[in-house]
């Protein structure tokens, strides 16, 4: 399974499609969950904030800068999540905003991040992915480097991660066979 365009990526179990300003109700909600919003930073404007935030969104999304993915189960549509690659450079981007709740499918995780790298290394062409997470998210740091993910280093509040083209490669049968479970 390999990305071929930056529109919608079907999986087996999850799939990613851009998001549209009508997602963002189900958006502002994860981002105003208690759980999944303890390691962000505070919302502010409600529902109608959220979705100027994504009409703005959608004018960087036509010019290449930036992809920002609902992430849906597959057997009923309905959605489970969010990804983002952002920071578009000729070599590189960041990838965060990444957000799956309790509806989620199992090894919806390790899915999401393979199919929003497929689309970072095969489709968009970088060399690199940039991830910082917050020091205190033992969870998603421990995904991130079960993933494959190289720490680069750390600021007060965030440590900083990589992740390669190159590496992505040599672990693609691996994070292949993990999903296919």
């Amino acid at each position: 399974m390999r990305a071929t365009t930056v529109g919608e990526v079907r999986g087996k179990r999850v799939s990613l499609a851009l998001v549209e300003p009508d997602d963002a109700a189900f958006i502002h909600g994860l981002r105003v969950d208690p759980v999944l919003s303890r390691h962000l930073s505070p919302v502010s404007g409600g529902v109608l904030g959220q979705r100027a935030w994504l009409e703005g969104y959608k004018a960087r999304e036509r010019a290449g800068q930036e992809y920002y993915y609902l992430v849906r189960r597959v057997r009923d549509g309905r959605p489970c999540g969010t990804i983002r690659l952002y920071g578009i450079e000729e070599n590189r981007l960041t990838w965060g905003s990444f957000m799956l709740n309790a509806n989620k499918p199992p090894r919806a995780a390790l899915e999401t991040a393979y199919l929003s790298f497929s689309i970072a290394f095969d489709v968009l062409n970088v060399v690199r992915a940039l991830v910082d997470v917050r020091r205190d998210n033992a969870t998603a740091i421990a995904f991130y480097r079960r993933f494959g993910m190289r720490h680069t280093g750390a600021s007060d509040d965030e440590l900083f991660f990589e992740y390669t083209r190159a590496q992505f490669e040599a672990d693609r049968d691996g994070h292949l066979r993990s999903i296919s479970v």
